[in-house]
């Protein structure tokens, strides 16, 4: 029974929850990356580079021979994969990038100053106090 509780307790905890969350929100950015990559970076860039593919690139080790295939070493799908995640991590670090320097405008803008603390309004009281006892009577 305490191998049960102690699981319940360890699921149960802010950080796997909080970890949880993150995975499943992960994978549903996944999609929305993997989108804007596909359907909005890598046209442009398929114009400027000319569409180079390098996936069909290969070197056969073995020829087919009857119903056996070729054997062959696909070293052009491996670039091809290489590339798509260059243009990914790229394609992230610049929103992450537009992320952080909204957040630095946000930081920067002016805040209300904090408000003074119970001793320092205490000391204002004193101060106004003492003034008041030695101001001349006319």
């Amino acid at each position: 029974m305490g191998m049960i509780n102690e699981f319940k307790a360890f699921a149960v905890r802010g950080n796997v929850i909080d970890m949880a969350v993150g995975i499943i929100v992960g994978a549903a950015f996944t999609k929305i990356v993997s989108s804007f990559v596909a359907d909005v970076v890598t046209p442009p860039l398929g114009l400027l580079i000319g569409g180079v593919d390098f996936s069909d690139l290969s070197v056969v080790l073995k020829q087919a021979v009857g119903d056996t295939p070729a054997v062959t070493l696909s070293y052009g799908s491996f670039l091809q994969t290489v590339f798509d995640f260059i243009i990914v991590a790229f394609a992230i670090f610049l929103a992450v990038k537009g992320i952080n320097s909204l957040k630095r405008k946000e930081a920067e803008a002016p805040s209300a100053p904090p408000a003074p603390s119970k001793e320092e309004v205490l000391l204002t009281e004193i101060r106004d106090a003492l003034r008041a006892q030695n101001r001349p009577q006319i």
